[in-house]
């Protein structure tokens, strides 16, 4: 049975995660690049993959200077387009409409949740009826499993494409990624990712096609995840969930620790 932490604890844990996952960020696997410069973390990429603001500490006198001279920065590179990942108790309390006003469009928000690995091991791991899980480790699984988004969230994803088969390539330490196939047809999709010594894996990509979902397709890839982390003696699992996995998560349970909001600068 799952346990919901307590608001003391919650607080500390998301003190640990601001340190640890997004002012101490690692990189993404391959050619990206993780660097504080000021009051900022940022990562940027070479070709295809994920760049952006990942931690700041802002004020009103400086916030406006940040927001120009990272939109400058990015413009320089190959790929313009980034995310200012920002979260409800970032500062200053605008930054949000700052963002905004310097031509950055607000993404839906996720909500931040976490928890204790050791809360979510014992959650049943038997299959629904017809479904098994396919532990995915190369490019077939890879395209399945943006076949799955491409049906469960009606987008293309090629950066996530991208970023999949170089961490499965490079460092597959650092990911596991699985399918549940009805038969031959996928239909659900989720992925894990692990930093050498993080007390966090992010659980990323959890989608299932329309006629799968409130099957317990969704809770048991969480499930898989969780003993995975568990075997890696990581304490705890963090999920940016939507509003359609958020209440399955808080079930299980996951405690809030902020809303964010991915604010993304479309560049050219």
């Amino acid at each position: 049975m799952t346990m919901t932490m307590a608001a003391d604890e919650l607080l500390k844990v998301r003190a640990l995660y601001d340190a640890e996952m997004r002012e101490g960020a690692q990189k993404d696997a391959g050619p990206a690049h993780v660097e504080r410069v000021g009051p900022v973390v940022r990562q940027s990429v070479t070709g295809l993959g994920w760049q952006g603001v990942l931690w700041s500490d802002l004020d009103e006198r400086t916030a406006d200077a940040q927001i120009a001279a990272q939109v400058e920065f990015f413009a320089r590179r190959e790929h313009s387009a980034f995310e200012w990942k920002l979260y409800d108790y970032d500062r200053p309390a605008d930054l949000g409409e700052r963002l905004r006003a310097a031509g950055f469009v607000p993404e839906p928000a996720e909500t931040l949740l976490v928890a204790p690995v050791r809360d979510l091991v014992g959650l049943p791991v038997e299959p629904p009826e017809g479904i098994t899980l396919r532990v995915v480790t190369d490019e077939a699984g890879v395209d399945l499993m943006m076949q799955v988004h491409a049906a469960a969230f009606g987008t293309e994803r090629p950066r996530i494409r991208e970023h999949l088969l170089r961490a499965l390539r490079d460092e597959p330490e650092t990911v596991a990624a699985v399918l549940a196939m009805a038969g031959d047809t996928p239909v659900s999709a989720a992925r894990m990712e692990m930093r050498p010594g993080a007390s966090f894996a992010g659980l990323w990509g959890g989608g299932t096609v329309p006629q799968w979902r409130g099957r317990g397709v969704y809770r048991l890839l969480v499930a898989h995840r969780a003993r995975i982390a568990a075997e890696r003696g990581i304490p705890y699992l963090q999920v940016d969930a939507s509003d359609d996995s958020r209440p399955i998560l808080e079930r299980l349970g996951f405690g809030v620790l902020g809303v964010t909001v991915p604010y993304m600068w479309p560049g050219v």
